[in-house]
Order: C-alpha cells, then structure tokens, then sequence
C-alpha cells in the first residue's frame, strides 16, 4: 500500500508521482513509454472505500497505516455513530441493514452520491468534509445548488440539523406544488455559480422553502446545469471548428495530389484541347469539398480523440474491458454515443468531458506557446476556471485520468501522445487476454 501513515497525503503522492515521471532523464524522448509506465503502476484512482478508511482514521484519532486496521474496526466506529445521530442505513430502504451497508461502503470502488449524504448525518460531517468527499473520492461536483435532495441536505449541514429534521424539510418540499417551465424564477436559468451564490443567502427553513418552490418544476425538464451546458457546447463548436480545420488539412493535401495526377493525365491525351483541358482541370478544382463545423458529427469527433482505439469490422470502438488502463480510466471514453447522448439530454455532463474537449482544444494550439510548460500552464488554468465555474472543483491529479492529460500537455505534440498511450493499453490488454 502506497500509505505508510494516516499522515501521507493522496494529493502530494500523486504529484510525487507526477513529476517523478515527467521530470525524468527518458521523458523527453521517450513520452509514451514514461506516461503509460506511470500509469500502469503509480497511478491507480484512489477508491472511495480507502479515502473513507483514512477519513474515519483521523477521526478516531489512530496513528500509523489506516489500511492495516481491521475493517470490523471502522465498521464498528460507523454503526455506533449512525446510532449516535439517528440516521438509517439508507434514504429510502427500510430493510437496510448497517452492518451489511457500512461493510459495502467500507469496501467499494465507487458509490453514489447520496451514499456521502447519507455519510454526512451518520458522521455528523461538516459541509468542506462533504465536499471533499465528493470531489476527491468520487471524482465529482461539489453540491449542487440546482438539486432539491443536496440542496437540503446543505441546508442540514450548514445549521447543524440532524437526519430526522433532514426528513421533515423533505417532506415539506413534496408537498410543494410542481411548477411549470414558464412560471420559473429567472435563478434556473442561472450560472451554477451565479445559483450556489443565491443558495448562500438562504438563512431560514423558510427561506429554504421558497428557494426550494423555485426549484421544483415539472418532471419533463432537466436538471442539467446550465454552467455545464454552456461550457460544454463552447468547448464543442470549437472542437468542431479544429476538426473542420484538420479535415480540410487533410483534403488539401489528398485533392493536391489527386490534381497533380489529373493534370498528367490530361496532358497526355492528345484528343483535347489546350482550352479543353484548363477547363476541366477549373471544373476539377471547383469540386474540392470544404469542410464546415457544421458537417463535423459526433463520429467525427470520436474518431480524432479516439483515434488510436480499435475498432471492430462494423467500425465501432472495441470494448473498453480490452484496454490494461480501463480500470483506472473507466467511464472516460469520449465515444459518438456519448457525445451524442449529452447532446440530446440523456446523460449529464460530468467533468471528465470538460477536460477532453479543453484538452483536445489545447492539443491543437500549435505554435501558440513558446514551450510545453506555457501550453500546459494555460490548460491547467483555463480548465480549473471552466471545472470552478461548473462547480466541479479544479483538476485533481489524484485520479488517473486528469494526471494522463496533464502529463500529455507536457510532449511536444499532446494529441499523438494522447493516442500512442491508448494504443499500447490495448495492446497490453490484447497480451495478457492471450
């Protein structure tokens, strides 16, 4: 286990790791062997049932490795807390019972967000520890303002109010009549930012009442954060715009070729003209395709970002399971049903398609940037502005994922790095399938 004591810090680890890699003597020429190593080796995500076994470790004041504790330990520690504050092994199973959540909870990769909720008023926690919780255990957006279930919550949090007074205002909320689109207050049409700073002034349950009427509305909308909606669609045009730009690149030097062999061919067919054949060669140029943002698809896109990921004879991404780093990347494949299933509302738009696109954005400054240092300077400045503005919190090199592009932003050309460590996951994967 990398945690010698309580004391060893997930974050100054994992950019102990970071620089270990890109500061190496091989780095420079050897980009992709350093970052996929590093990687493969050093760079796990952090499961949740870990960061939770540090947390409930300071808390109960041990010293030494929170991972050579006995789990009946902390399972112990959960339960007489739970009992302590009155909270339930669950928001909405009666049955649950303690013993057997807090050993899940104790013991998962990953567990949903109300889990942390739930957390809160068992471990009487604060809001930062929620927080914290959430951004740097689940990889995830701090609360959310737009939220009736977490904006309660907060409201518990912030007033010290336990689960059964969390269970009234519930109750009080849905009992308040649903509005519709038409009748909302101007505040859902807000920043999250803009949302959360409104939030701040809610002093009383009464206060909280009326802030929580705004929020309710007819079930057919959406609860997507119009923060995130905004920077993802910015970051998408101007992705479409770079394809655009790479396609016709790429068309360029195709149709220039193409026409060098037409004029040959022209040239040497006696039965035309001189006239005949500049005319044709016109009529040739002019049919050159040019291409718009508006003609980039969702396939386009995921066949630039994922360029370096096989493929099947039907020309769909192979399964991730396929790749050595799926574990440590897992959910993050910036596919054309993904992109499309954002784009028409049927998934959130969570943080890691904000740093793609911005990375990918980034990839394509070109001589913008004197050195690699200014170019992932600028990256790591503009996403943590786009990460804070969506409330996302900043990037966070714990997790593997973000620690990958950032350590990309540092190679000459970040896109083809990008790829080639893709590449040889699979590759690997395929190797240890066999």
């Amino acid at each position: 286990m990398v945690f010698e004591n309580e004391y060893v810090q997930f974050t100054e680890y994992a950019w102990e790791k970071f620089y270990d890699s890109v500061d190496s003597t091989a780095f420079p020429e050897k980009d992709t062997e350093v970052i996929y190593k590093s990687l493969s080796k050093n760079l796990d995500a952090v499961p949740f049932c870990v960061y939770l076994k540090r947390y409930l470790h300071e808390r109960m004041g041990f010293s030494g490795d929170c991972m050579t504790t006995p789990i009946e330990v902390y399972q112990k520690y959960i339960c007489e807390q739970f009992q302590l504050h009155n909270t339930p092994a669950s928001f909405d199973s009666k049955t649950a019972r303690l013993s057997t959540m807090s050993r899940n909870w104790l013991t998962q990769q990953t567990v949903k967000r109300s889990v942390v909720f739930l957390l809160g008023f068992g471990l009487d926690m604060n809001e930062d520890d929620v927080n914290d919780f959430l951004e740097k255990a689940l990889h995830e957006r701090c609360i959310n303002p737009k939220d009736p279930f977490e904006t309660i919550c907060w409201f518990c949090l912030q007033h010290g109010l336990k689960f059964q007074d969390y269970q009234r205002i519930w109750d009080r909320y849905l009992e308040l009549p649903a509005l519709t689109y038409d009748e909302l207050d101007h505040i859902l049409e807000s920043k999250t930012v803009l949302v959360r700073s409104k939030l701040f002034t809610v002093q009383t349950e009464e206060d909280l009442m009326y802030f929580l009427s705004v929020l309710k509305r007819d079930k057919r909308n959406s609860k997507m954060s119009v923060s995130a909606s905004m920077n993802f669609n910015e970051l998408y045009n101007k992705s479409r715009i770079l394809v655009a730009d790479l396609k016709n690149q790429m068309e360029d030097e195709s149709f220039a070729r193409e026409m060098n062999e037409y004029r040959d061919a022209l040239s040497r067919d006696p039965r035309l003209s001189d006239e005949e054949k500049l005319s044709r060669m016109e009529n040739k140029r002019l049919s050159r395709q040019y291409y718009t943002p508006k003609d980039i698809t969702e396939g386009d896109l995921e066949k630039v970002i994922c360029s370096a990921v096989p493929t099947d004879k039907h020309g769909n991404l192979i399964p991730a399971k396929s790749s050595s780093l799926n574990k440590a990347f897992y959910g993050k494949r910036f596919t054309r049903q993904h992109i499309h299933d954002i784009i028409y509302g049927k998934i959130e738009i969570d943080r890691f398609d904000l740093i793609t696109l911005n990375f990918f954005i980034y990839s394509q400054s070109g001589d913008s940037y004197s050195r690699n240092l200014n170019r992932f300077s600028a990256f790591t400045e503009s996403t943590n502005w786009i990460l804070s503005e969506c409330s996302m919190g900043e990037l966070y090199v714990t997790n593997p994922y973000e620690s990958f592009v950032l350590m990309c932003m540092l190679t000459d050309d970040p896109l083809c790095t990008y790829a080639d460590v893709l590449e040889l996951s699979y590759q690997d994967g395929n190797r240890q399938d066999a």
